[in-house]
């Protein structure tokens, strides 16, 4: 049987489409109560533009699915972070070309205070990578080429 977060799970996110909004951690809950289906969603920071997109989309998925009532709730604590993203998720990034943040763990400020160590390249798993630029096609992700086979790739930063 089809649960409500088999539902919401399917959601693809709209900035990095080869993973989902539960391959993020984006999704936290999804239950249907009464005919209503009651999603709850952490953005991945506060100002995230991909969200008006992501709740659209989890409405569709809902409708398309029989329950033409969606309540989707926004919370933002505790705050979403990279340690989130699920280990099929970061196969997924990596298997695109997109390298994945390494943990965070308990020391939330660490990459804030010496900066994300630097990536592996998704291709290669080269570590002989520079950075481009630290802002990437999303606010997410900076941009990276790989010294080794000379192939630029986005890294998801670490937070």
């Amino acid at each position: 049987m089809v649960t409500a977060f088999d539902i919401a799970a399917t959601v693809a996110d709209p900035e990095m489409p080869v993973v989902t909004i539960a391959d993020l951690g984006i999704l936290r809950d999804a239950v249907v109560d009464g005919g209503t289906a009651k999603v709850t969603i952490t953005p991945t920071y506060s100002g995230c533009p991909a969200m008006d997109t992501i709740r659209a989309d989890i409405a569709r998925a809902f409708r398309d699915a029989g329950y033409p009532d969606v309540d989707i709730t926004t919370v933002y604590a505790p705050a979403w972070t990279t340690d989130w993203i699920t280990e099929s998720g970061r196969r997924k990034l990596a298997d695109s070309g997109i390298a994945p943040p390494g943990p965070t763990g308990s020391r939330r400020d660490l990459p804030l205070l010496l900066g994300d160590r630097s990536p592996r390249c998704p291709r290669c798993e080269s570590a002989q990578v520079s950075e481009l630029s630290r802002f990437g096609p999303t606010a997410c992700t900076s941009l990276w080429r790989c010294e080794s086979c000379r192939e630029p790739f986005e890294h998801v930063k670490a937070h």
